[in-house]
């Protein structure tokens, strides 16, 4: 499982020109899930998403994690997380898991992170949507489970 974590300062989904949900200070989360993830791998990524401290403190470091700073998270399925483009400048997907095994290990991603009083919005999983985001720093990370 792939998390590309942007921190942001607001983040949305547009869905046929309508802007189906959106958040302020907080992480847009695209969440790309390999044919080879089970449900230990959603618990341990959502354990080290919401304690990575990549807010700043009064000294601008990175020393806040998104419950600290009562973030939101935008969480985004994104199977291109697992495109590689090593032979010829198609991608090849086959590491990206199925929507059948993809689908339910997403929604329990956002299950848990709601679980862990984090405000979450979603995309709609296999839609076509358009995001709209103010990276903050910017910042962005790639984290695996």
């Amino acid at each position: 499982m792939k998390a590309l974590i942007q921190r942001v300062k607001s983040a949305s989904v547009i869905i046929d020109k309508n802007t189906i949900c959106s958040i302020n200070e907080g992480f847009l989360i695209l969440l790309g899930v390999a044919k080879t993830d089970i449900p230990q791998d959603v618990k341990s990524l959502v354990k080290k998403i919401i304690n990575l401290r990549i807010f700043p403190n009064e000294n601008k470091g990175m020393h806040k994690s998104l419950k600290d700073v009562q973030g939101s998270a935008l969480i985004v399925s994104q199977f291109t997380l697992y495109g590689n483009c090593n032979k010829g400048r198609r991608p090849s997907f086959t590491n990206a898991a199925k929507s059948e095994l993809a689908k339910p290990l997403y929604l329990d991603f956002i299950n848990k992170m709601k679980q862990n009083k984090i405000d979450v919005q979603s995309g709609i999983f296999g839609s076509d949507m358009d995001i709209c985001i103010v990276n903050n720093g910017p910042v962005t990370i790639m984290l695996e489970s």
